[in-house]
């Protein structure tokens, strides 16, 4: 028996990058997954189902920042699998600026999607989770939540809000049985990090700058999604009952060290 067989987990953002690898490793454990998608990912969902030999992956398509979509996005998942165990929030964008040169449109979308997505998507599965005696969820915030490079005041604003709305939840809900957590990955190799590296990589290629960005960290590297997709699992399995409004990082040591190498 799988640790998740029985249970079934709603994944935002879950098309690509450590959504999409959160979505497989639950599903590889035996849960029913619903992958929701700001565009249609229904290819990504039958190509998990063709992997697994069943037809327990979903996509749905849908905008986290928007409520009636969310709420009918969770509708569509218990009639699917009956129910809602498991929310993973990994829906995120990022936008570069500082507060002067972030318009207010682009503001807004960073904030609706990186932390009111959360919002509803908690909203609408909570009242599901009471009716199976409980849950987990858990938030994909982001090492920006504690500290900041240059140019990203929306996201790193966002991920703070992120932390605190975990913080928030955990000690609501705990005593409905449902935990609910925060990873804080620093550079992990997702379509966003690769975006990122085209964007400011100069006369380097894409993966120079990523391995740059790698060094930058103690232990040398980017991390994988697959890292923080079974720390994620780890947080959703009976495993981690104890944890609850945890954050979490999963960053290479990179908050660990002040970044000022010593003279040779």
């Amino acid at each position: 028996m799988m640790r998740f067989d029985g249970k079934v987990a709603l994944v935002t953002g879950g098309s690509k990058g450590i959504g999409l690898a959160a979505a497989r490793f639950l599903a590889q454990e035996g849960a029913s997954v619903a992958i929701i998608s700001s565009h249609a990912a229904t290819d990504i969902a039958n190509e998990l189902c063709e992997m697994l030999g069943d037809k327990r992956v979903i996509a749905i398509q849908a905008n986290v920042s928007k409520a009636v979509q969310v709420q009918e996005a969770v509708q569509q998942t218990v009639d699917s699998f009956g129910g809602i165990d498991m929310l993973v929030n990994s829906a995120g964008v990022q936008r570069y600026g500082d507060v002067v040169d972030t318009d207010e449109s682009v503001w807004d979308e960073v904030i609706d999607v990186n932390l009111k997505g959360m919002y509803l998507a908690s909203k609408y599965c909570i009242p599901q989770m009471r009716k199976r005696g409980g849950g987990a969820i858990v938030n994909v915030s982001s090492v920006q939540a504690y500290v900041a490079q240059q140019q990203v005041a929306a996201y790193s604003a966002s991920k703070g809000g992120i932390n605190a709305l975990t913080r928030a939840m955990a000690v609501d809900h705990a005593s409905e049985n449902i935990r609910v957590n925060v990873v804080c990955p620093a550079s992990v190799d997702t379509p966003m990090l690769r975006w990122a590296a085209d964007k400011f990589k100069g006369e380097s290629t894409q993966e120079e700058v990523i391995q740059s960005w790698g060094k930058m960290h103690p232990i040398g590297r980017v991390g994988t999604t697959e890292e923080v997709a079974e720390l994620i699992a780890y947080l959703c399995s009976d495993a981690a009952g104890f944890i609850t409004g945890a954050d979490i990082k999963v960053d290479g040591g990179l908050l660990a060290t002040v970044g000022v190498k010593l003279p040779d």
